[in-house]
């Protein structure tokens, strides 16, 4: 049974910095490309960033790009969404994600807010 449990989420001010975790099982994580998407209120759910299965490949969306780094450490089947220089803009419920044999796999998300 594949699980992903997001788990980093908070209020943080302005400016500040968050650094998302998704623990999976369930799967073969090594070999996954894994990907963090997010829903803000009353806004459809949009692909924030993926890493590909050995870090070697990542990309961001437009409105993220050079202030989240997405990353990995396959010994912990663990990926990492560091999210910095945050905007109020960037309020949302966080998913991770993956891709398996079954479909689309999604956690429960964790909640960011972004608010002085």
């Amino acid at each position: 049974q594949v699980q992903l449990v997001e788990s980093g989420g908070g209020l943080v001010q302005p400016g500040g910095s968050l650094r998302l975790s998704c623990a999976a099982s369930g799967f073969t994580f090594s070999t996954n490309t894994m990907s963090w998407y997010r829903q803000a209120p009353g806004k459809e759910r949009e692909w924030v960033a993926l890493i590909t299965y050995n870090g070697g490949i990542t990309n961001y969306a437009d409105s993220v790009k050079g202030r989240f780094t997405i990353s990995r450490d396959n010994a912990k089947n663990t990926a990492y969404l560091q999210m910095n220089s945050l905007k109020p803009d960037d309020t949302a419920i966080y998913y991770c994600s993956t891709i398996t044999s079954r479909g689309r796999q999604w956690g429960e998300g964790t909640q960011v807010n972004v608010s002085s």
